[in-house]
């Protein structure tokens, strides 16, 4: 198998950050083009946001299970086989007039990513140690950001002068230009497989599990970022329905949350040394108090995307300081099983804020701010919820 070579190191830490974004990039690109799609594909908003639900579950399912496999066949070839079947899928979209075949496609999509995603951040992991792994790892939310703030930006922009269709050109291009980079420049960093043997993993994962403070660490990952999938999804119809504006405004929306969600990623690493546990209470006690805010502000009818996009900022802002802060920790918990917990970490996640967001949309009609602003009541009290029965286990972290 080929191997890294030590003068392909830094340009493959440069891929490996090329690629954490693909997750992020392969939900937020196609946002603008959500109303679009209903009227070209003639199907219902709730299939169209199933695209995105199929991809989300696929891809947090598929990580608490292909970490182990990547930890016992390694990282390099799965990810050179998963970026040919994310372009192929890409490619069978751009084909496809079927909404069921194009959520079927998104489903393997997300499959693919997360085998990419998770060897990605394993490799942060495999290559280094000490104060530099935890620097590169705590760089992988604010990197990640990336996405949310470019993708919708550059969509908006797809869908008004080429249609829907163009986001997925885009995604295909990206898939074959880090496929040949990969081949290029990259190599196995593993440095010593785990042997893939059923008792043995299944031991690996009752560790993770039997951890109270990665396990809650999981589940409040997700519900964080449950926030901002209820933003993604909802959004592009409050914009295009309720205020008549363009795909581009929904572009420059989501722009303003990623750029929000990168700039709580990067004070939470410049507060990295901060207790742990006063860090996290702090952020969410704040994020209720401005959520109650958005709530009573929009009883009063200030009904306006000024105010909507102002709180929206606000809360994203914390959201990116607590996932950075509880993401870095999840993933860096278990070094030796590098890929199971990086898959399990972001794959529960997902797997909860998938389920929860989209049933949240679903049942709840989010069309102004006041009801956006109970979707983001309802995440933060099941945050502090989560984390009531081991605050003490958190405090103690924190000391630690």
């Amino acid at each position: 198998m080929k191997q890294l070579k030590k003068e392909n190191e830094w340009t493959a830490t440069v891929l490996a950050f090329v690629l954490i974004p693909l997750s992020g990039l392969a939900v937020d690109v196609y946002l603008p083009s959500f109303p679009s799609m209903v009227t070209d594909l003639g199907t219902t908003s709730d299939n169209i946001k199933l695209t995105m639900t199929a991809f989300l579950i696929s891809y947090g399912t598929s990580q608490l299970f292909v970490g182990s496999i990547l930890d016992s066949f390694g990282r390099y070839r799965l990810t050179i086989y998963s970026l040919l079947a994310f372009i192929l899928s890409n490619v069978g979209i751009l084909l496809s007039d079927s909404i069921a075949f194009i959520i079927f496609l998104r489903f393997i999509q997300g499959i693919a990513i997360g085998f990419i995603v998770t060897a990605k951040r394993a490799f942060f992991i495999d290559v280094y140690e000490g104060d530099k792994r935890k620097h590169y790892t705590s760089l992988i939310t604010i990197v990640w950001a990336s996405a949310p703030i470019l993708a919708p930006f550059i969509g908006g922009y797809l869908q008004t002068y080429f249609g829907w269709r163009a986001n997925f050109y885009l995604l295909a291009i990206y898939g074959l230009v880090m496929l040949l980079l990969e081949l290029r420049y990259s190599g196995e960093t593993i440095k010593k497989p785990q042997p893939y043997n059923f008792q043995a993993i299944r031991s690996t994962y009752a560790q993770l599990w039997r951890a109270r403070d990665y396990a809650i660490g999981v589940l409040v990952l997700g519900l964080s970022y449950g926030m901002v999938l209820v933003f993604g999804m909802s959004m592009p119809f409050i914009i295009e329905h309720s205020f008549h504006l363009s795909p581009v405004f929904t572009g420059y929306a989501a722009l303003c949350s990623g750029v929000s969600i990168l700039l709580g990623g990067m004070l939470a690493k410049r507060l990295i040394n901060k207790p742990f546990f006063q860090k996290l209470t702090t952020a969410v006690t704040l994020q209720l108090v401005i959520a109650l805010m958005m709530y009573f502000v929009g009883m009063l009818h200030f009904n306006s995307m000024l105010s909507i996009m102002l709180f929206v900022v606000l809360l994203h802002l914390l959201e990116g300081f607590t996932y950075n802060i509880y993401f870095t920790y999840c993933i860096t918990r278990f070094p030796a099983f590098a890929g199971t917990a990086g898959g399990v970490t972001s794959g529960g996640s997902y797997i909860v804020f998938s389920v929860a967001g989209y049933l949240l949309a679903s049942i709840l009609d989010i069309h102004d701010q006041q009801t956006l602003a109970l979707s983001y009541l309802f995440f933060v009290v099941a945050i502090i919820l989560a984390l009531q029965p081991v605050k003490g286990l958190l405090k103690s972290i924190s000391r630690a």
